[in-house]
């Protein structure tokens, strides 16, 4: 069988511009020799193609541009299926150890432990100087009970008037028996006998209705509520079995949005605190069910404050209306989600703990050695700022960086190397919108772009190596969701954000959740010291 010249430039054109193909465009070739090889080359696509309808016959007439064509979309077939194979195994391969997958979606069989982490060598347990929290013996005892000796147990001689000479002690630890204290306040009325006025005393601050639950009952209802996540049924249980007092489940909403409002302000200065005086803030957010649609939990939080949003939008239209990151000024810790590069007033740091799992998916999956390297190099970055934090430096020097920096830069381009662009579609056959990329690919992109926020921490010590903060602080409102399932209401939601993000405060800045609940029912909530005495934020 003769070859024109002009299907010889054909086949060089299509080896120049189908690396992919190879295989199959050695079929060509092939079928260039001779016709029985040209006859197997249209049996195989009868077999693999038959979407276009040949039968043996029809495709043994096809001329040799007919054949180029199939093969042609074939080979972009082929590449799609394969394209889409290989994101199914992706998909099957992530687990929470390789991806932001939690935990719990990993089912029962859990995956095999892969962490990059040294045994430190210590045993398990406290380490020393670690404050324990063992039961000691109290000097100043509430209840004293003497008990007497009265005859001898060897002789039953009677020991009654005889001296004591010394105690031995124990001491039980309990609750003392708890129920409802009723206060009456009356208010004196008296008639003026001078002018015959008739007046009134007033009643205590709060005192509005004349049957109402005062704040410790009112806190302890929020407090399973809201922070512990009890459902409504099962708290009125607790009231009753705790105390003896039947309250209704409205009873236990109005607490929780009563108290909501009172802890507004202070929410408020926390938001303002954040965008104007913190230097380090952490910003994360998760989905959330709200009245039966996904809504988004938005968070911004430090080391002694939190701050929660709900919103319709995850991107800059959430983060415009939530109105922190427009104008905050100072370094924000956060994953690789596209919307946050939007704002060039921050400086921005990136959670390298997303990147860690995402280097052991690419190693686990792609087998690529650069993704191992790359982790480590990480590591040891990580380490190397711990070290010299420890010994009371604020910088690494300026060679150490620069070294990091090289050996960070050639196992990315190693990467590039290994994954290359996606090739672009022949001239025939254009689609819209960009070439999808595999996932190395994208991480080797993202990595490279934003290198600044990669390493941010080894140029600053002050910002972390992760963003663990930001997550630890949504790690309770997706508890709630497990528990609850949804809010009913966006008011609900809304409610339960102000009261959750008052309580981490709180807690943050190591105040007791109950009694921070009694001072905001009592309308003096806590007011971290960071806030009350204008002290700028670390991180």
């Amino acid at each position: 069988m003769n070859i024109s010249s002009g299907a010889k430039k054909r086949t060089i054109y299509l080896n120049r511009n189908y690396s992919g193909g190879q295989e199959r465009l050695r079929i060509i070739n092939n079928a260039n020799k001779n016709q029985t090889q040209n006859q197997q080359t249209t049996d195989i696509l009868v077999h693999i193609m038959p979407s276009l309808e040949l039968d043996r016959k029809q495709a043994a007439k096809l001329d040799k541009e007919k054949l180029i064509t199939i093969l042609l979309e074939m080979q972009q077939r082929l590449a799609e299926q394969a394209a889409e194979i290989q994101a199914l195994r992706d998909q099957l391969a992530k687990n929470s150890g390789n991806s932001s997958k939690p935990p719990s979606s990993d089912g029962l069989k859990k995956p095999r432990t892969r962490s990059l982490r040294k045994s430190s060598g210590k045993k398990s347990g406290g380490q020393p100087g670690h404050a324990g929290h063992t039961l000691k013996m109290s000097e100043t005892p509430d209840i004293v009970q003497v008990h007497r000796v009265q005859c001898c147990q060897h002789c039953q001689n009677d020991l009654g008037n005889v001296a004591v000479q010394g105690h031995e002690r124990r001491q039980v630890f309990d609750l003392p028996p708890v129920q409802v204290l009723v206060t009456e306040h009356q208010t004196e009325i008296k008639v003026c006998p001078q002018c015959g006025q008739q007046n009134k005393a007033e009643f205590p601050a709060g005192v509005s209705q004349p049957v109402q639950y005062g704040p410790r009952i009112k806190a302890q209802m929020v407090y399973f509520n809201h922070y512990h996540f009890v459902s409504l049924e099962r708290v009125a249980e607790i009231m009753v079995d705790l105390y003896g007092q039947a309250v209704s489940e409205g009873t236990i909403v109005t607490a929780g949005s009563t108290l909501a409002q009172q802890v507004i302000p202070v929410n408020e200065q926390v938001k303002k605190h954040i965008i104007e005086r913190t230097k380090v803030s952490h910003h994360d957010e998760t989905g959330l069910r709200v009245a039966g649609k996904l809504h988004w939990l938005h968070s911004s939080s430090t080391e002694y404050l939190t701050h929660y949003a709900i919103h319709a939008k995850r991107g800059s239209k959430a983060l415009d209306d939530i109105g922190i990151f427009p104008e905050r000024k100072g370094v924000v810790v956060h994953d690789d989600y596209s919307s946050y590069f939007k704002y060039d007033n921050a400086s921005h740091a990136l959670c390298n703990a997303h990147h860690l799992r995402s280097l052991v998916f690419v190693e686990e999956q792609y087998q690529q050695l650069w993704a191992k390297d790359l982790a480590e190099l990480l590591i040891k970055i990580k380490k190397t700022v711990e070290q010299a934090r420890d010994q009371g430096q604020n910088q690494l020097p300026e060679k150490q960086k620069i070294d990091f920096e090289v050996r960070y830069l050639r196992l990315i381009e190693q990467g590039l190397q290994i994954n290359t662009p996606p090739e672009e579609d022949p001239p025939k056959i254009k689609r819209r919108g960009r070439k999808k990329q595999s996932p190395p690919k994208n991480l080797l992109d993202r990595l490279k772009k934003h290198q600044t926020g990669v390493l941010a921490f080894m140029h600053d010590f002050k910002v972390p190596f992760d963003n663990n903060l930001a997550e630890r602080d949504l790690r309770m409102m997706k508890v709630k969701q497990k528990v609850s399932g949804c809010f009913r209401t966006i008011e609900g939601a809304q409610a339960f954000c102000q009261t959750r993000g008052y309580l981490s405060t709180a807690r943050k800045n190591e105040q007791p959740v109950l009694e921070a609940l009694r001072l905001a029912f009592l309308g003096t909530p806590f007011i971290p010291s960071v806030i009350s005495a204008q002290i700028d934020c670390p991180a």
